[in-house]
């Protein structure tokens, strides 16, 4: 089984940068493809963007694609999520979660193994 911890979540200002960790732990070597997510309070949660395990490919929603950047370090088993320009629409509680198969998929329910999340609060 594998276990992920999420850490790096806060209060930043409209325009601040943030950088969330997803540390894996137990069975690493079973994961294909990482993801993060993130649920808003009364919102459905939602694919922030993905990773496939060797770091080849990644894939963003179109909402952040450009301001959020998702890596790897596999040393450390742990992946990173660097969000530049944050704004209000941004504040949630980000999910990292990760899947066997080595397919980048961007619904919740493709992927079996999540963390307790991490809660990142835009506002001025």
């Amino acid at each position: 089984q594998v276990h992920l911890v999420e850490s790096g979540g806060g209060l930043v200002q409209p325009g601040d940068s943030l950088r969330l960790s997803c540390a894996a732990s137990g069975r690493t070597g079973n994961i294909g493809a990482l993801a993060w997510f993130r649920q808003a309070p009364g919102k459905e949660r939602e694919f922030v963007g993905g990773i496939l395990s060797g770091g080849s490919l990644s894939r963003y929603a179109d909402s952040v694609r450009g301001r959020f950047t998702i890596s790897r370090n596999t040393a450390k088993n742990t992946m990173y999520l660097q969000m530049n320009n944050l704004n209000a629409e941004d504040t949630a509680t980000y999910f990292c979660a990760v899947r066997r198969l080595r397919v980048l998929e961007s619904s919740a329910s493709e992927f079996s193994v999540w963390g307790q999340g991490t809660q990142v609060t835009v506002s001025s």
